[in-house]
């Protein structure tokens, strides 16, 4: 990735920093890192199969590496039209084993809309999610809007970089808890490697449960996508 990216990506993480110092005590910092390979079958249906890793660096105001949990997840894409797709997913996330949390099956339906406008593609994406775990079942809807550019010229070639960034709003529902509504806003820089890979870095805040008891977590975002 090129210099003057990732200084970008770094004064936007002072900033967030220099902010949270004066923040609230339930702050946490973690990392999040991922690997997705990309099928496509035909014009208009693909499949995604990928792993991520989320781990604690800073938490009780201490700093320090502590594995949270993995994921394993599965999306299978159809294309409705040119500006419109419908996916299903499941994942299975192994927790139990790194903090004593509950494991978890989700199984996610989507919906998503995108708009290119000369370089730049808007996206607009609807979830809904079934998070079945070991003492309840959290029914979650999920809202996006993520805007993507490259950042030399109109068209993303090979060795060029990217700018992708979102909003999104969640609110989770179910019998046994109060309901609950995050928020979160993400920045990542993507760098084209070849015609089939891509790496990702960036940050993402959120917060969570702002209508009960707020905390607030930063996120490191690394990630690689392949096609096959």
């Amino acid at each position: 990735m090129s210099t003057p990216c990732i200084n970008r990506l770094l004064f936007l993480a002072a900033l967030i920093y220099s902010y949270c110092s004066f923040s609230q005590n339930n702050f946490e910092t973690l990392g999040e890192s991922g690997f997705a390979i990309n099928k496509t079958i035909s014009g208009n249906y693909k499949i995604n199969f990928a792993v991520r890793s989320r781990y604690y660096l800073y938490r009780d105001n201490e700093f320090g590496f502590e594995n949270r949990q993995i994921d394993l997840a599965q999306f299978s894409s159809f294309k409705l039209n040119y500006n419109n797709s419908f996916s299903l997913g499941i994942q299975y996330r192994f927790r139990e084993t790194f903090d004593g949390g509950s494991n978890e099956l989700r199984l996610t339906q989507q919906f998503n809309y995108t708009k290119k406008v000369l370089a730049t593609r808007f996206a607009h994406r609807f979830r809904f999610e079934q998070r079945i775990l070991e003492r309840l079942t959290i029914f979650r809807s999920r809202y996006r809007f993520a805007i993507d550019f490259p950042l030399n010229g109109e068209k993303l070639d090979v060795g060029e970089s990217y700018l992708v960034t979102s909003m999104e709003a969640l609110l989770s529902q179910s019998s046994k808890i109060k309901s609950e509504i995050d928020h979160r806003t993400t920045a990542q820089f993507g760098w084209l490697i070849s015609e089939k890979l891509k790496l990702q870095i960036g940050l993402e805040y959120r917060f969570e449960a702002f209508n009960i008891n707020t905390e607030e977590r930063l996120f490191f975002l690394t990630s690689a996508s392949l096609k096959i």
